[in-house]
């Protein structure tokens, strides 16, 4: 693997009810916490239709630029479920029949009386050398292959199954290649500042602490009652350094804050969980 991919992660949600708005994206907003948290460094997210050629495109473009791929949606019984197939075709590989897969989609099938067809015998066809990541809530397996140094696992849809099936067993094996980065997160509540006033000051802070993310969330009206909430999210190869990076742009802001005549309301720190 590249070193320009180390750390990297893609996120690529499936489904044209997410581009139709009928669907809001919940899962890419967690995923992207959860590897934020893990030490990654999440550089898109990028919602593809139900479209073979669209979902091969993207997945090729993931591999080659991050060192995690993630795939959402479209491992269903139906037609439009292409997710599988346009990752077998994005790696040049065959679709088979995953013996393990379909275990797991009888076994699932078999505890509601319901017998086997063929659009649920579609659930256990995988790309070729990828393993099957269990699904305890539904009837679809996941699947997970490493490829050029590059992990990328297709998940469920449906947020309840994703994030089972993210956290019991594709999250230990992304711990252990984690970067070697630790996160540390203080916020600030501000009040009597507009934020399009401390808007260049916060830009500023971006610029000079690139190992941070600083983002402010105005509240309230922006020239009558202004609050603003800010947020630093910093990263370090020790816990101790990025709690230093975090708290000292905190004190910056609040600083500049009160030049502006505002009002500190509160702020705190932590580790994120």
């Amino acid at each position: 693997m590249s070193q320009d991919k180390k750390g990297l992660a893609w996120i690529i949600p499936i489904g044209n009810e997410l581009l139709i708005g009928r669907i809001v994206d919940t899962n890419s907003a967690w995923l992207a916490r959860r590897l934020t948290f893990l030490g990654y460094k999440v550089i898109r997210i990028v919602k593809v239709p139900d479209d073979l050629d669209e979902i091969v495109e993207e997945v090729r473009r993931g591999l080659s630029r991050a060192e995690v791929i993630l795939t959402t949606g479209g491992l269903g019984p139906t037609y439009d479920d292409k997710t599988l197939e346009a990752v077998a075709k994005a790696l040049e590989r065959k679709l088979v029949l995953n013996e393990e897969a379909l275990k797991m989609v009888e076994s699932f099938y078999k505890k509601k009386n319901l017998p086997m067809t063929k659009e649920r015998i579609k659930m256990a066809m995988l790309p070729e050398g990828s393993k099957p990541i269990p699904n305890e809530v539904g009837a679809a397996p996941g699947a997970l292959i490493e490829v050029e140094g590059s992990i990328l696992a297709s998940l469920p849809g449906v947020p309840a199954e994703m994030k089972t099936m993210f956290e019991k067993h594709l999250q230990p094996l992304l711990e252990e290649r984690a970067p070697p980065r630790k996160l540390w997160e203080c916020s600030i509540q501000i009040k009597g500042v507009p934020e399009s006033s401390l808007a260049p000051f916060l830009e500023e802070m971006a610029r000079k602490y690139p190992k941070s993310y600083i983002k402010s969330h105005p509240k309230g009206h922006e020239i009558k009652e202004p609050i603003l909430d800010v947020r630093i999210l910093s990263a370090s190869e020790s816990l101790d350094e990025a709690k230093k990076l975090s708290e000292k742009i905190m004190n910056s802001i609040e600083a500049e804050a009160k030049r502006l005549g505002g009002e500190i309301v509160s702020k705190s720190c932590k580790a994120p969980d």
